[in-house]
């Protein structure tokens, strides 16, 4: 297993259940290091709990595959974004909003107490601190 931190692997981080090969280049590997120093790792260690990885770095091909943001192209795909869970998702949003910087943080689906999971993006730099919310179809700014 290959470590990108005290917490997470690369294997996690890049994790598909498409039948298609998602490995990343080194410079995506960086960009993945930096999310993770950043932002899991910090994270994983405030909320004091597990933290899944359900979708980080995909490839284009496996992004077109399950659907993934096409314009502007998923953060995803560069290595700069994951969406993940845990035992009070709407906690761990909560803690990234109040305690780090991000380029986008997303209430995924779920309902008004609890969403499914939640994206989360960084970037080494130009970090938006944009919130959004996934509701009915679409994405509104909180």
């Amino acid at each position: 297993m290959s470590k990108l931190g005290k917490y997470f692997s690369l294997e996690e981080m890049t994790v598909t259940n498409e039948n298609m090969d998602n490995t990343p280049g080194p410079t995506v590997r960086k960009k993945l290091k930096v999310l993770v120093d950043n932002l899991l790792d910090p994270l994983r260690e405030m909320i004091d709990e597990p933290i899944a990885v359900n979708s980080g770095f995909r490839t284009l091909a496996v992004n077109k595959a399950i659907g993934g943001a096409q314009n502007p192209i998923s953060q995803h795909t560069k290595g700069e974004a994951a969406d993940i869970e845990c035992f009070d998702n709407a906690n761990m949003f909560q803690v990234i909003l109040e305690h780090f910087q991000f380029d986008q943080l997303i209430w995924e689906k779920g309902n008004d107490r609890q969403p499914d999971w939640v994206h989360v993006s960084f970037k080494s730099n130009g970090n938006r601190n944009q919130i959004l919310k996934y509701k009915n179809g679409k994405y509104i700014q909180l």
